[in-house]
């Protein structure tokens, strides 16, 4: 990665470990227009505009740390994976529902600055092989003169190629916010648009998510418990989001207190009619 200067230089992927059909409810209520596209076998990407690190010099780390959260959140736990970097840095943080994320961090030169323990804790969270994938990502975590920091995402990316990862051509750890788009456009990729609110409260996410596991739009006794979940979890992030002036953790917070209230609201009128049928 070259050292420059300015927020051009800055740039991220969000690598989703689930299929689209999951992937896109929840992506379309980021206050942005991402391109959505398949990565693999069950794995998605999105390519961001990038606007809170390119209008508003918001560090993109921060930003996609909050969007993570809000996608993993939003696919029912599903493992999601931002790659990102800047003219100083680049790293990875990985979010999986309610987990704290884990995360680590290389200088532009590529001399790694995070813990160890961090990789063990993301190859156990994505499931990789304990011998053979944490083998191939210790040395990621090693001094190489001749690795700078974009050359460790893409190592790390090869790993995860293991797992089927497979990003389209052009989709470069490393290149800018610009050149990603051009490229996820030029392939074909899917431009999402974000929904009214009408749209939303009317249509709501995937009652299940693909492999059976409820939704944000499931009903019942478990949806409601998840519905105050994401609540009580949702409405903490948002306040620090405004208050650190932070898009990332406030679109966080947004779409968690957004589902949250979304599963409550639409498994009311269900709750109520069993009441009903168990006091006749």
């Amino acid at each position: 990665m070259n050292a420059r200067s300015g927020p051009g230089s800055a740039g991220a992927l969000l690598l989703c470990r689930a299929e689209a059909t999951a992937v896109r409810p929840p992506a379309r209520l980021l206050p942005e227009q991402p391109f959505l596209a398949p990565a693999g076998p069950g794995w998605t990407v999105l390519v961001p505009e990038g606007k809170p690190w390119l209008d508003d010099a918001e560090p993109v780390e921060r930003v996609v740390t909050g969007w993570a959260t809000a996608l993993a959140v939003g696919t029912a736990g599903r493992p999601v994976l931002a790659l990102w970097w800047d003219a100083d840095r680049a790293g990875f943080t990985l979010a999986s529902g309610f987990r704290r994320t884990v995360g680590y961090t290389w200088l532009a030169d590529g001399t790694p600055v995070g813990e160890d323990e961090a990789v063990h804790t993301f190859a156990d969270r994505l499931a990789l092989d304990p011998v053979l994938d944490v083998q191939a990502l210790e040395p990621l975590t090693k001094p190489d003169p001749d690795a700078d920091a974009a050359a460790r995402l893409v190592g790390l990316v090869a790993v995860l190629a293991r797992t089927g990862l497979a990003l389209p051509d052009g989709l470069a750890p490393g290149e800018s916010t610009g050149k990603l788009r051009a490229a996820a456009r030029d392939r074909g990729a899917e431009l999402l648009e974000r929904p009214g609110v009408r749209e939303f409260v009317r249509a709501g996410p995937d009652a299940v998510e693909d492999g059976g596991r409820p939704g944000p739009g499931a009903r019942g006794r478990g949806a409601r418990l998840l519905g105050a979940v994401q609540l009580a979890a949702g409405v903490p992030l948002l306040v620090r989001g405004i208050g650190r002036r932070s898009g990332g953790w406030t679109t966080a917070g947004a779409l968690l207190v957004a589902h949250g209230a979304l599963a409550l609201v639409r498994d009311r009128p269900r709750a109520s009619r069993q009441r009903l049928r168990l006091g006749d």
